[in-house]
């Protein structure tokens, strides 16, 4: 009788940890829509939109008035929120504008906007009309090449640059077909070309890139464990984005399945003809990487994410694929272009570091302003 109890008892606790562990992982804020309704509102945090002369909007997130101005430029796929993680912590410090660019969030979603001098153009506007002091910028994947844009071409108004994983070199044409980064935009490219799947994120699960790094580690892996049960689950839930209660958030697959949230079936704010100017390089029309980036004055502070297993040393697979932003060739060859520029690495991260990494994120963000302010940086040259 006694060993039933115990039995009963293990069983109880047992189901009470797998309820937890599921809701847990089945309401996670994995985009950080809930942030303004929680922490950014405690923390002095409003949204607002800014339109331009030709009614264009920027929409953005501002902190309390801090310290210097900080702006803020995600990368792909995600908004202005992306930040939530190392947003309390920065907001002491700084005067917080984090933009939604062109495509993302709520701003404007005029195609005729992607492409990143024009974009750079009326960030500009933002700095001069809104911002309306010199700022330091900070800039994530494709928000870094931005904001490298912006130290070129805006340099009196940048007292200090952040490049974080950003893809230099590796998306000009000649280099960008191999690249796992660029397998994804011809998934965007061909979803919106074809007329059988009308949901994105089902598109993606038949044809995403992730797909054959997954089966590396077992025959139709992918299947199994990722595209049979989301689809499933799309079935049962129609028009609802994935949430498989097995993955913690720890592992990103619930957090992948966010990503192909879209404007196209309804379901997000991106615009995948924003994804589909990387896959034609109409986003890279007039910008010259080289150029950009030693036309920087201001001190630069170049991040970079850790090799995985499968990377080391040098970011790409053994089939030559170059699974990260860029490689640690790359990386140098960025920082011998800016002349006051310092590398930093050591981020055991995919690629969002400040995400993935918020403390050291943040720790090397405030490290770098004091050094700025106090005239102790020191580049790598």
């Amino acid at each position: 009788m006694k060993a039933l109890k115990v039995i009963l008892t293990l069983i109880v606790l047992l189901t009470v940890v797998v309820v937890i562990f599921a809701y847990r992982n089945l309401h996670y804020d994995y985009i950080n829509e809930n942030f303004m309704n929680k922490t950014g509102e405690k923390l002095g945090f409003t949204e607002k939109q800014a339109v331009l002369e030709d009614g264009s909007i920027l929409n953005y997130g501002e902190g309390p008035s801090n310290g210097p101005p900080l702006l803020l430029l995600h990368g792909q796929q995600t908004s202005w929120q992306d930040y939530a993680k190392v947003l309390p912590d920065l907001s002491k410090e700084f005067h917080i504008f984090a933009v939604d660019c062109y495509g993302h969030g709520k701003s404007g979603k005029d195609t005729a906007k992607y492409k990143a001098t024009i974009i750079g153009q009326d960030l500009i506007w933002f700095m001069d009309y809104v911002i309306k002091q010199p700022c330091y910028v900070s800039g994530h994947s494709s928000g870094a090449l931005l904001a490298a844009w912006l130290g070129a071409n805006n340099s009196e108004n940048v007292i200090g640059l952040i490049l974080e994983d950003g893809p230099f070199f590796s998306t000009e044409p000649d280099r960008a077909k191999n690249t796992f980064a660029y397998k994804g935009f011809v998934v965007i490219h061909d979803f919106l070309n074809q007329q059988e799947i009308d949901n994105f994120t089902h598109y993606s699960l038949l044809h995403d890139p992730m797909k054959e790094l997954i089966n590396k580690h077992g025959d139709d892996l992918w299947d199994k464990a990722v595209k049979n049960p989301a689809l499933k689950y799309m079935k049962k839930h129609p028009g609802e984005i994935p949430r498989l209660w097995f993955y913690p958030p720890e592992l990103g697959t619930n957090a992948i399945f966010e990503l192909t949230r879209n404007l196209q079936d309804g379901t997000g704010n991106y615009d995948l003809y924003f994804g589909d100017s990387f896959f034609d390089f109409s986003w890279f029309d007039g910008f010259d990487q080289e150029k950009t980036l030693q036309n920087i004055k201001a001190p630069t502070l170049v991040m970079q994410v850790n090799p995985s297993k499968e990377t080391a040393p040098d970011y790409y697979d053994e089939n030559g694929l170059l699974l990260s932003a860029m490689s640690r060739e790359d990386a140098d060859r960025v920082c011998s272009l800016i002349p006051n520029s310092r590398y930093i690495t050591g981020f055991d991260s995919m690629h969002d570091i400040h995400a993935d990494c918020p403390k050291q994120f943040t720790e090397a963000v405030l490290l770098f302003k004091e050094q700025v302010e106090t005239g102790t940086f020191v580049p790598d040259k």
